[in-house]
């Protein structure tokens, strides 16, 4: 006689799924944000006078973050964390900013990423790699400032997105990339960031809000990787200001092999217990 599951072992089944089951991180970069100064700027960009890398580590991922200092000027690349809050000023002086006005959620501190815009060369140089693989959730991704009012009004680099017409197929496009501990690509994910490719030019968009961006479908990954593509471009580089920034990236650490045998011998017993 065959009994459901239920009158039989369901308190080691709940025992066993509790102790492999992993919890999942959210990352946002709250913790960072603590140590940014009261008054000054509100922002880290790796020009502290150490010269790179100034990397940066959150809660199990470290974010590359690569400086060059040359007399009193630094330039960086990367990622930056940030907690400014400017919507209207245009222009790379305003590099720091989210177009919201603030992290997801209305949450003080996020993440703003700078690929250098060398179009086809950017996988390494906005990177997050994780102490252990895990397997990524999902992130909130929008525009900065700089990006979205560039794309919405051009400036002395980049055109008006749509062009004067406003027909102009124009888009930029984030593509986010995993690796494995081996560095071999797992899967990519795509997200616009603008999109002006449609027939409608009513439904041309420039993203300004905090937007989930679905990344279970890159599986276990040991790191991941970001690249910009526009399609307003010159000599290999981006007219497009480069940036985007990212908040609230949430991922699990995979199970230990171990942890996945112990599920199944029980499973195993549990099956044998119902015949």
């Amino acid at each position: 006689m065959h009994r459901p599951l239920a009158h039989f072992g369901f308190a080691l089944l709940t025992a066993l799924i509790t102790a492999v089951s992993i919890r999942a991180t959210t990352l946002d970069f709250e913790d960072l944000g603590s140590n940014l100064p009261i008054s000054g700027d509100f922002f880290y960009n790796g020009c502290n006078g150490s010269g790179s890398p100034t990397d940066f580590t959150s809660q199990g991922a470290t974010f590359n973050n690569d400086t060059q200092v040359f007399g009193s000027d630094c330039f960086w690349q990367g990622w930056a964390y940030s907690q400014t809050t400017d919507t209207t000023t245009p222009g790379f002086g305003n590099q720091y900013s989210a177009i919201p006005g603030s992290g997801a959620g209305g949450s003080a501190t996020y993440g703003v990423a700078f690929t250098g815009g060398q179009v086809g060369a950017q996988g390494p140089v906005s990177r997050i790699t994780f102490a252990q693989d895990v397997s990524p959730i999902g992130a909130e991704v929008t525009n900065t400032t700089y990006a979205a009012l560039s794309m919405r009004d051009g400036d002395s680099f980049a055109k008006k997105f749509g062009g004067a017409s406003g027909n102009d197929s124009d888009y930029f496009l984030l593509a986010i990339t995993g690796r494995d501990a081996a560095n071999a690509i797992t899967g990519s994910v795509e997200f616009a960031l603008a999109d002006y490719r449609f027939a409608d030019n009513a439904l041309d968009y420039i993203v300004t809000e905090w937007t989930f961006v679905d990344l279970a479908g890159l599986g276990a990954v040991r790191a991941l990787e970001f690249e910009l593509t526009s399609s307003d471009q010159s000599f290999g580089f981006l007219n497009t200001p480069s940036y985007f920034a990212l908040d609230h990236l949430a991922f699990a650490p995979v199970p230990e092999p171990a942890s996945g045998a112990l599920l199944a011998i029980g499973l195993a017993r549990l099956a044998r217990r119902r015949s």
